[in-house]
């Protein structure tokens, strides 16, 4: 399961239920989860929730508001009607539905919390994995760096 901070639980999960068109598989106070398939969830946790778990071992999460804190790319059947559901419902478009240098075509937005969301369809699937790898890595420890730094 992959978990994202959230400052508004209720708020999320309509988000996220109009974008995947589905109900969230769990959804309790503290978190909801959505099956993305092959044994792979989102989770949505309010921040308050993971403060309360963690407490000062870990730097807030609310003190990165409008940070991107990390990128769920979601690769789909169609990814132009995904990312113009995420618009509905309030995302924020960073970027449309364009080929990329990596085989696919993606179009990315934030959701209402910051993430980016990133939704792509087509190219080979080796050639993604080795990229998101060589991604991760400095996306994820830029990222760490400008919320702590």
């Amino acid at each position: 399961m992959f978990i994202v901070y959230v400052r508004d639980q209720d708020a999320s999960t309509r988000f996220y239920g109009s974008v995947f068109q589905e109900a969230p598989s769990t959804h309790e106070p503290g978190m909801t989860e959505f099956a993305l398939g092959d044994g792979v969830s989102l989770g949505l946790m309010p921040a308050a929730g993971i403060r309360r778990l963690l407490g000062d071992a870990l730097p807030d999460p609310d003190a990165a508001a409008g940070i991107p804190r990390c990128e769920l790319y979601l690769v789909v059947p169609d990814a132009a009607a995904c990312l113009q559901r995420a618009l509905d419902a309030g995302a924020r478009a960073l970027s449309p539905l364009l080929p990329r240098d990596w085989g696919q075509r993606v179009g990315y937005c934030l959701d209402p919390d910051g993430h980016v969301l990133a939704f792509a369809e087509g190219g080979e699937g080796a050639e993604v994995a080795e990229f998101a790898e060589a991604a991760e890595g400095a996306v994820v420890g830029d990222v760490a760096e400008a919320a702590v730094g």
